[in-house]
């Protein structure tokens, strides 16, 4: 017998109702849409077929994607060459993924990754995408929440927030809204990536105060007619720039300035009634980094909703269909996971996969997760608004909430731009 909490997979066969009827008017979206499900339904009914006698096909392959991890840490294949500027993205994607499989890797490794990352440090502040390149938000981004996933001594030391700091001021513009680098394009992710940087390293109040004065108007003014975030204003919402939207707002405690219902309206929407995961885009494919990126934007506006003040009842989305997608169509079985059938494995995807799991498993309960299918599928939470571990956050803001009489003692005036200018 099934508990009346038990998740439980959807029947396949009555979900083919829900596919598209392109009503005779054949298009090149309608197509693909049409594509895509058929790639799907074959998953589903192979699924349906083996599943009682092949029980792992109800579980994560947890085994194989920690040997794909562990062996993407080690040497990238060479067609990772054209990511030679995104390596701290690469780190961070492995670490993440591998926190949420429960998979620690040794002490000697995690050293040699801070030793990397310190490379990346630019001397300008921030990170760059490989050792001697410029600094950039996205890298810096991702080598913080790396350093703060391993979160020894060591790594946080290879974060020189006075530095940082310079070159998050550096890419600020004065509508408050932030260059991904010096002279670079402007959009909604320069704006969360500094927020979450900051957040995380537990800048001060003066700091945070001037640092970003205005960005939560220039981010409000990304929010589109239908609901969602494009990366600038006036642009198309997405489902990655949206996530950037309301978390930034969520992280300044400045939600209050977007449409929060139209928001929560065109997120929902996003989820795709035969597939089960997300789409990033009205009128867009199923794409299973979307699991997080569209996946965390509606506990986290639901939240802001509710005041964030007690936990959530219920989850707006359908948190079985989400997993069973990833379960069933996005897993390779040699490791790592999947945009969508047909696609091979890489970091991006088995990162954002998982948290996306992750995600809907935790959302409404921190004691009682929402499993779909074996038991040994549970993934450990992460923290909806920066995607690293909680215990990851608390560890890094109270690390540094020690460090902010000696890092920060010059901006006890309140100049705290003209003090960074002058140490340039």
């Amino acid at each position: 017998m099934y508990s009346e909490d038990e998740l439980l997979f959807r029947n396949f066969q009555q979900l083919k109702s829900y596919k598209l009827d392109d009503e005779k008017s054949s298009t090149t979206t309608s197509r693909e849409q049409q594509k895509t499900e058929s790639s799907v339904e074959k998953c589903f009914d192979r699924f349906e077929e083996l599943q009682s006698t092949h029980p792992r096909l109800t579980q994560f392959f947890r085994l194989e994607h920690q040997y794909y991890l562990d062996a993407m840490l080690r040497r990238l294949p060479s067609n990772y060459e054209c990511l030679d500027s995104s390596r701290p993205w690469c780190v961070y994607w492995i670490l993440q993924a591998a926190q949420l499989l429960s998979f620690n890797f040794d002490d000697e490794t995690l050293d040699r990754v801070v030793q990397f990352l310190s490379k990346c440090r630019a001397p300008t502040g921030g990170f760059g995408g490989g050792p001697g390149q410029y600094a950039h938000l996205a890298p810096t981004y991702a080598a913080v929440n790396s350093l703060c996933i391993i979160g020894t001594k060591s790594a946080y030391r290879a974060i020189d927030r006075p530095t940082l700091v310079q070159f998050l001021f550096s890419v600020r513009q004065p509508d408050g809204s932030f260059r991904l680098h010096v002279d670079g394009e402007t959009d909604v992710r320069g704006a969360y990536c500094a927020i979450s940087c900051a957040k995380l390293l537990n800048l001060p109040d003066l700091v945070m105060k001037e640092l970003f004065a205005g960005t939560g108007d220039w981010i409000a003014k990304c929010q589109t007619y239908e609901g969602g975030f494009g990366g600038a204003p006036e642009l198309e919402a997405h489902g990655g720039y949206t996530f950037c939207g309301i978390a930034g707002l969520a992280l300044l405690n400045e939600a209050h300035k977007c449409n929060k219902k139209a928001l929560l309206h065109w997120t929902l929407l996003r989820q795709m009634s035969y597939e089960g995961g997300f789409q990033g885009r009205t009128n867009k494919l199923v794409d299973g980094c979307y699991s997080f990126w569209v996946g965390a934007t509606i506990p986290i506006t639901q939240a802001t909703l509710s005041g964030g003040d007690k936990e959530m009842e219920h989850t707006l989305f359908d948190v079985e269909a989400l997993q069973e997608y990833i379960l069933i169509c996005c897993q390779k079985q040699n490791g790592g996971l999947i945009d969508k059938p047909g696609k091979p494995q890489d970091l991006y995807h088995t990162c954002y996969t998982l948290s996306g799991v992750s995600i809907a498993q935790h959302s409404e309960s921190a004691s009682c997760p929402q499993v779909l299918g074996d038991t040994i599928n549970e993934l450990l939470p992460t923290h909806p608004l920066f995607n690293i571990p909680p215990k990851s956050v608390a560890a890094a803001v109270s690390h540094f909430k020690n460090s902010n009489d000696t890092d920060f003692a010059s901006t006890s005036d309140g100049n705290c731009q003209g003090e960074q200018e002058q140490d340039i």
